[in-house]
């Protein structure tokens, strides 16, 4: 590993470290943004103005991160699959994620490795990869990533957060619909473990090859079942699969009170990881019958309810140092102006945006959601790590402890010893100067 001091200008040869607090980055998950703009969706602010630019709203709202997901050949997805969201192909994502640069958010893009939505349910894989054997399906899985990222790259819509797969906590690519996870994991077999981790260690190879600077997070929905949880990220552990940050998913109405979120965050905190929960939301109208845990004693299914969850999530994740992340999924859902000869989803699909979709008498169609008022306090009293660079002269006692590696963000990896290195290639600070670890 070859270490180069980068002279950023002569005048700034030597820096002075001034570390903040850890970033954390609080946004949503927007994938249908497009096509809802392009079928004629009307948001409306508090103030039931009509919303011309979301992206500028909702970096007016305090957000600083989106996400967008990105399918092989949604074609190939089942009609009712694309009426509930499934097009975002690599044209649409390169032209969304620019977007997202150019508006000044950082960009979570959210590889699903198949045609279709990829969940602990199903992962079926791309039907142009499901006659290629085990080993040819981890060299495209890295061509794949590898060309997607360098396509997003020379597009302006560089990464700064990859997915490597969506909710994988059993695996990935099982093989034609109707595979099932029992399939895909009878008996923990050694071998479906082995070509899961190969596929991953694929994928993350390309992710570190093209945008090195990016964080590689692994996406587990497990929070309801810690154990599983806890043996999944054992299994990453003991076969070094390279990555930085363990994302969850946290639904209540699927995985439980706070206090199971919780134990999750608890287990997942002994792992040396960031964690971010990239996907959450509440109902604020019409829960359905079916959902696994009824909350509405805690937080009634209404406008008012979803904004007290939201802030009870945040009370609870800012208890913790170690999660630096929260994405509202389908924030942007809402039906009123669509369409309807081209209508993206059936009405009233998801009640759990952050924008109502219902003929509320009070709380007026496509009007945002008092909950979204409440999301920038999960940013707040953070910085982005290094607050300033300032000129350091002389020989005098050192103003920070800047004999450790530092992050950009501000992020301290060790001490002044070569073994406490950062160990992945990127641009980082030590003894008051830009370094590079090639």
């Amino acid at each position: 590993m070859k270490l180069t001091t980068l002279l950023i200008t002569a005048l700034l040869a030597t820096t002075t470290l001034a570390v903040g607090a850890q970033q954390r980055y609080v946004g949503g998950d927007i994938s249908l943004l497009p096509t809802y703009e392009k079928n004629g969706a009307r948001w409306n602010d508090a103030n039931s103005q009509r919303i011309t630019d979301m992206l500028q709203y909702l970096k007016g709202q305090g957000l600083n991160s989106l996400r967008v997901r990105l399918f092989v050949d949604p074609t190939q997805a089942t009609q009712d699959e694309k009426n509930q969201g499934v097009r975002q192909d690599l044209a649409y994502v390169k032209a969304l994620g620019k977007r997202i640069k150019e508006a000044g958010f950082s960009f979570l893009l959210d590889f699903h490795y198949s045609d279709t939505w990829a969940d602990p349910a199903k992962q079926i894989t791309p039907a142009s990869w499901q006659s290629l054997s085990d080993a040819a399906l981890q060299t495209k899985i890295y061509e794949y990533t590898k060309d997607c990222l360098l396509q997003m790259v020379e597009a302006g819509a560089t990464p700064d957060f990859i997915q490597t797969g969506n909710e994988i906590s059993y695996g990935m690519m099982w093989g034609a619909r109707g595979t099932t996870q029992n399939q895909c994991f009878t008996n923990s077999s050694a071998a479906n473990w082995n070509r899961f981790f190969g596929l991953l260690r694929q994928a993350g190879n390309a992710c570190r090859e093209v945008c090195p600077q990016a964080k590689i997070i692994l996406h587990s929905e497990r929070v309801a079942k810690v154990n599983v949880l806890k043996d999944w990220l054992d299994r990453m552990a003991a076969n070094s699969i390279d990555y930085d940050i363990i994302g969850l998913s946290y639904y209540p109405y699927h995985h439980g009170s706070l206090t199971q979120l919780e134990l999750a965050l608890n287990q997942a905190e002994n792992y040396g990881k960031d964690i971010m929960i990239v996907e959450t939301g509440y109902y604020y109208a019409w829960q359905p019958n079916d959902v696994e845990n009824d909350l509405s004693s805690t937080w009634p299914i209404s406008p008012a309810g979803q904004q007290q969850f939201t802030k009870d999530l945040i009370a609870k994740l800012k208890n913790h140092q170690k999660v630096t992340g929260l994405y509202w999924w389908f924030l942007e859902a809402c039906e009123n102006g669509v369409d309807w000869e081209n209508a993206v989803t059936p009405s009233g699909w998801y009640n759990a945006s952050l924008f109502n979709d219902t003929n509320n008498s009070i709380w007026g169609k496509g009007k945002v959601m008092p909950a979204m008022a409440e999301l920038k306090a999960f940013a707040e009293g953070t910085g982005t790590g290094v607050r300033h660079v300032s000129r350091y002269e002389g020989t005098g006692a050192r103003r920070n402890d800047e004999s450790g590696w530092y992050s950009l963000q501000g992020t301290r990896y060790g001490a002044e010893t070569a073994e406490s290195r950062p160990q992945r290639r990127g641009i980082y600070i030590r003894n008051e100067r830009k370094m590079a670890v090639r």
